[in-house]
């Protein structure tokens, strides 16, 4: 039998007729919800560099969604914008490091997480299975448009370039990055870390580590539900949002990635729309996906795409 290597693997994945109109609709929906920012100094969080605040917004279902924001304290004109999307953990990062390189950095934390899980927390595991059977109240539609509405929090912001906004994140961030770059024009790059939600049927079958064993763990219980689990799953696969994409995006993978299968990742970079997208395969790599050098490409990417002035730091403060 041949093996097929990871970049030649054909993925099962489907896209529907109807997937654009399907996400088309559920955008026009939420932008009916009026957003309702609210922005809270945080003192006690902040620096002589960087001030932090507490963000809040609307989201679909008017599910409140809670954010961390950094500004650098020196600043002059408008500033370029870095949205940080969260992995598969509760608290997403606090981007102090970002604003201290001359961004507005805003850290979302969508439905279910810490801060923003009072009126939907369906808990790790079961985020990845809540509704599985119903592409209507699947968990990830209203996950995918909290991270979507970042990018109308910092529309509404004056101190916000809104020509320079882009994305990040890894694994859970990763397909957030690939989501949002899709689904909103505005974003000018994006930067996705060993894609999660790519492929998911097909990464079920490839690994047996959480959280794609939780679908694995569902179709035990309901295996005569597997054809609706696939069905659902197409309409939020991160294949099927990346022809979507028109943005400069870079992906990076780990080739022995026991979560996020590589076969998956090289499925997704083929699928991306955009002219101007590089893959960066790393071998001997995991889910960390080489991000100890990879990092320096990430931050070499923005400052090319979203040009962030240099901060005078005899002056901050």
């Amino acid at each position: 039998m041949v093996k097929i290597s990871a970049e030649d693997y054909g993925t099962t994945t489907r896209r529907p007729e109807d997937f654009d109109r399907f996400w088309d609709g559920v955008l026009a929906q939420a932008a009916t919800i009026p957003l309702n920012p609210s922005v809270e100094p945080i003192p006690l969080r902040s620096t002589d560099e960087v001030e932090v605040f507490e963000v809040q917004y609307d989201s679909l279902d008017h599910v409140r969604i809670a954010c961390w924001y950094c500004l650098p304290r020196q600043r002059h004109g408008k500033l370029p914008a870095v949205i940080h999307v969260p992995g598969y953990v509760s608290e997403p990062l606090m981007p102090k490091a970002t604003a201290a390189k001359g961004y507005a950095a805003l850290s979302v934390a969508p439905r279910g997480k810490l801060r923003s899980n009072h009126q939907f927390n369906p808990g790790y595991p079961g985020l990845l299975t809540h509704n599985l059977t119903d592409r209507s109240s699947y968990s990830y539609r209203g996950f995918y448009v909290d991270a979507c509405r970042a990018v109308d929090f910092l529309l509404g912001q004056p101190e916000v370039d809104a020509g320079r906004i882009g994305v990040t994140g890894s694994s859970q961030g990763g397909a957030l990055t690939i989501v949002t770059s899709a689904l909103r024009h505005e974003i000018a790059c994006a930067a996705a870390g060993a894609p999660y939600l790519c492929g998911f049927m097909d990464a079920a079958r490839l690994t047996h580590s959480y959280p794609y064993q939780e679908i694995n763990d569902y179709l035990r219980l309901y295996p005569e539900r597997e054809g609706q689990v696939r069905q659902t799953l197409e309409y939020f696969d991160g294949i099927n949002f990346a022809p979507r994409i028109s943005c400069p995006i870079i992906v990076n993978i780990g080739l022995q990635d026991d979560v996020c299968p590589p076969e998956t990742g090289h499925a997704l970079f083929r699928q991306i729309g955009s002219r101007d997208k590089r893959l960066y395969p790393y071998d001997n790599c995991k889910h960390d996906a080489g991000s100890f050098w990879h990092a320096a490409i990430v931050d070499t990417f923005l400052k090319e795409h979203l040009r962030p002035e240099p901060l005078d730091r005899n002056r901050a403060g």
